[in-house]
């Protein structure tokens, strides 16, 4: 477990995420901010997600005094473009169609930032995500549900009909979730001594 006198925050409106830390134990506030994600074309996913995470921190830090602040951001990756959240349903749609018997890469991003002594650590995880060959039905009836409109890649492995489209995964499921639950356990731990 960690322990830790210093508040720790969640920055992040995640529910996933929120879900995650509670799982691990972890005692901390959850926080949210309004911030512009931008994707950069040529930009390497493990650049982005770290990028995007140290950009969250930023919002955090101007109004958290006293704390260790958490982020994270979710990518996911087909072929070497970068699929982030859908933008409407059609969006929705067309993603999962692109995901449908392919195999993708998720990547998070996380950072952790301590607003006494100022120390920042900044890491990823990557997972490999096999989907199985979807139907148009699957899709449509997956969006109706509304499940894939807040989710990276469009779908979720966790809690919701999204987790019958994986057919395997090779590495952290956590990851894939939203947030590698084992590296950033460890890395919080480090982060503390």
């Amino acid at each position: 477990m960690v322990k830790t006198s210093i508040p720790i925050y969640l920055a992040s409106k995640s529910p996933r995420r929120k879900k995650l830390l509670e799982q691990a134990g972890l005692k901390f506030k959850q926080v949210s901010f309004e911030l512009e994600e931008e994707i950069l074309d040529s930009e390497h996913p493990i650049k982005t997600v770290k990028r995007l995470a140290e950009h969250k921190l930023s919002p955090a830090i101007e109004s958290i005094k006293k704390g260790i602040i958490i982020t994270a951001d979710t990518i996911v990756v087909l072929n070497k473009e970068i699929i982030g959240k859908p933008k409407n349903k059609k969006d929705a749609e067309q993603i999962l169609a692109k995901l449908s018997g392919n195999s993708h890469f998720v990547y998070t991003g996380f950072a952790l930032y301590n607003t006494i002594t100022k120390k920042k650590f900044v890491s990823y995880e990557k997972t490999k995500v096999t989907f199985k060959k979807l139907s148009e039905k699957e899709i449509i009836d997956y969006i109706k549900t509304g499940s894939p409109m807040d989710k990276a890649g469009a779908y979720g492995i966790q809690d919701d009909f999204g987790a019958v489209f994986v057919k395997r995964i090779n590495g952290c499921y956590y990851n894939v979730v939203g947030l590698p639950l084992p590296k950033l356990y460890e890395s919080l731990q480090q982060f503390l001594k």
